[in-house]
């Protein structure tokens, strides 16, 4: 990870000051460098130790940190990883266009690797993750949306840049087909639980803790599965408060509604959904060489029940 680190900041290289700055802002906000740790991983359980491996990981970190400046700008967004946003500080149409200069980094640093296999899986997943948004713009206040409308956003928007990260890793080692796509399935799981705990703690984590506010993503508009369980689980008042909340916004009634979900079973049943994902994924990482990595894959997927932030 040290030597990713190196790769982005040797790579963010640019001669217009404004971009410079919002990148290094940004960067520097750390994260969990999940995905790339993810390409690193299983690259180490299947025994590649080329320089590639670095480069690809920083690739999709830079496409990571591009949704994120292009996520809060359409959310809003004015608190991430306990520091103001990007947008907060240097403004929408800096995010914006800076978010637009990682994504083309990335994809110039994509074509040293020399696969056209490899460039398609980023491609492919730069592309879903755009339909993502935009699906999930379209379900903002939609009291309606059912559990398989959350899941294709979550797994267009969050799942598939873990899917791709996890393909790289058996592409750049040669690995055959059947297993490129028991690193996609990770991938896929992971990346699934990982969105469900996140929409998990919006409701029931520590603000501190967590770097962002509780309950911003009821204040957006966004039906998660939290909100989904809830309505599923709630009658007569308590679910027209829940309704009336998703479909208008309104901050005086979010204690109360945070209540509701709370005492509806829909966190826990959120968290057993979540934990159902991360099962399909310690179930692939078991078919991948045993070694140090491979548990350590496992171990990645079993302790996001204990996420915190």
């Amino acid at each position: 990870m040290a030597e990713v680190d190196r790769v982005i900041e040797s790579r963010l290289g640019t001669d217009v000051p404004l971009v410079g700055q919002v990148c290094q802002y940004i960067i520097s906000a750390g994260g969990k460098r999940l995905r790339p740790a993810l390409l690193l991983l299983i690259s180490g359980a299947l025994g590649y130790t080329g320089a590639q491996r670095h480069t690809l990981a920083a690739v999709v970190e830079f496409i990571h940190t591009a949704t994120l400046l292009h996520d809060d700008v359409v959310d809003e967004s004015t608190l991430r990883r306990g520091r103001d946003t990007a947008n907060e500080l240097f403004g929408n149409a800096a995010s914006v266009l800076v978010g637009d200069f990682l994504y083309s980094r990335a994809f110039q640093m994509m074509v040293e690797a020399g696969q056209m296999r490899v460039m398609e899986v980023l491609a492919d997943a730069t592309n879903v993750i755009a339909e993502g948004e935009v699906l999930q713009l379209m379900n903002m206040h939609d009291a309606n949306l059912d559990e398989e409308g959350y899941l294709r956003v979550i797994r267009s928007k969050t799942a598939k840049l873990f899917e791709a990260s996890a393909r790289l890793a058996p592409l750049l080692a040669g690995a055959p087909a059947e297993l490129e796509a028991t690193c996609a399935r990770y991938g896929q799981a992971l990346g699934t639980a990982f969105q469900v705990i996140d929409d998990v703690l919006d409701y029931e984590g520590d603000a501190a803790t967590l770097g962002k506010n509780l309950g911003d993503d009821l204040r957006e508009g966004k039906v998660t599965l939290p909100v989904i369980l809830a309505l599923q689980r709630t009658t007569g008042g308590d679910r027209a408060l829940l309704v009336d909340a998703i479909e208008h916004t309104q901050d005086d009634n979010l204690p109360r509604v945070l209540d509701i979900i709370r005492a509806s079973g829909a966190i826990d049943a959120a968290r057993a959904a979540a934990w159902n994902e991360a099962q399909r994924a310690v179930d692939a990482a078991r078919e991948l060489p045993d070694n140090a990595f491979s548990a350590a894959l496992v171990k990645l997927a079993t302790d996001l029940q204990t996420r915190q932030a």
